[in-house]
């Protein structure tokens, strides 16, 4: 039986605890031992409270310890851990391996989605990227990730890091595009409801075409007047100069089709 621990009860630790403990209900071979915590309450409705400690020197002994907090706090965090040589690894996009204190043996354990508290994830179908000092860790890290997930990955941290940038493209500025486009319904009073079909329909082309296949609509067809006609439309700045930016972008890239 493997011991993990979680470090960390924001909503990546809290969603790995829920895949965990999932997991351990149809007799897997890893245990999710204990979490740390600075304070007990966030994790209560997840976790009886002796499986909880806000002590670091409390901290058991386990297979690997998975420090799921913000990025900033990373460091720090595997600084304070009592003990050396055990498998420590962090959950980050965007933070090298070298950031983990040297003590111990260090990697990465990155689940690559968008997590939110209070909606649930069907870890299975989320891809796990790892990476690892060692190749007897990366087994160890494989073992751990393919017991949650379907989809594990070896990714080194350059290629994290680029990953971590794509990602921000298609979710978070996808995501602010959404929000433009809800302000726009919004003040011309159209139900925001009547563009999801289409939402949806962009999302699942993507699973039978490349994404510069899927491009549709004035940009790419080089429709000026339509393009100067939504230009005057858009009397905010903000708007006017994303869709000129977004516009400009969609022609360059056709060019090199």
């Amino acid at each position: 039986m493997l011991k993990v621990i979680i470090i960390g009860s924001g909503n990546v630790a809290q969603h790995l605890i829920v895949a965990f403990q999932k997991n351990q209900t149809v007799g897997t071979e890893i245990e999710l031992a204990q979490v740390f915590s600075r304070k007990k309450a966030p994790l209560l409705q997840l976790l009886d409270s002796d499986q909880i400690t806000t002590d670091f020197s409390a901290i058991e002994a386990a297979d690997l310890y998975i420090i799921a907090v913000s990025d900033d706090a990373i460091a720090s965090v595997a600084d304070q851990l009592p003990f050396k040589n055990r498998l420590v690894v962090h959950t980050s996009g965007s933070v090298a391996l070298d950031s983990l204190n040297k003590n111990n043996r260090r990697g990465v354990f990155y689940p690559l989605q968008t997590f939110t508290k209070n909606k649930e994830v069907d870890f299975k179908n989320i891809p796990i990227c790892l990476e690892s000092e060692n190749s007897t860790d990366f087994r160890l890290l494989e073992k751990v990730a393919k017991s949650i997930s379907e989809k594990v990955f070896a990714i080194n941290s350059e290629q994290r890091k680029a990953l971590h940038v794509a990602a921000v493209f298609v979710n978070n500025f996808t995501n602010h595009l959404y929000q433009i486009g809800n302000e726009i319904c919004v003040e011309h009073q159209v139900p925001f409801d009547i563009l999801k079909p289409l939402i949806l329909e962009t999302a699942q082309k993507l699973s039978t075409l490349a994404p510069e296949n899927a491009q549709t609509g004035p940009a790419i067809r080089n429709d000026k007047k339509t393009i100067e006609a939504h230009q005057l439309f858009l009397t905010n700045s903000n708007q006017s100069n994303i869709y000129k930016t977004l516009t400009q972008s969609i022609q360059d890239n056709g060019k090199k089709l």
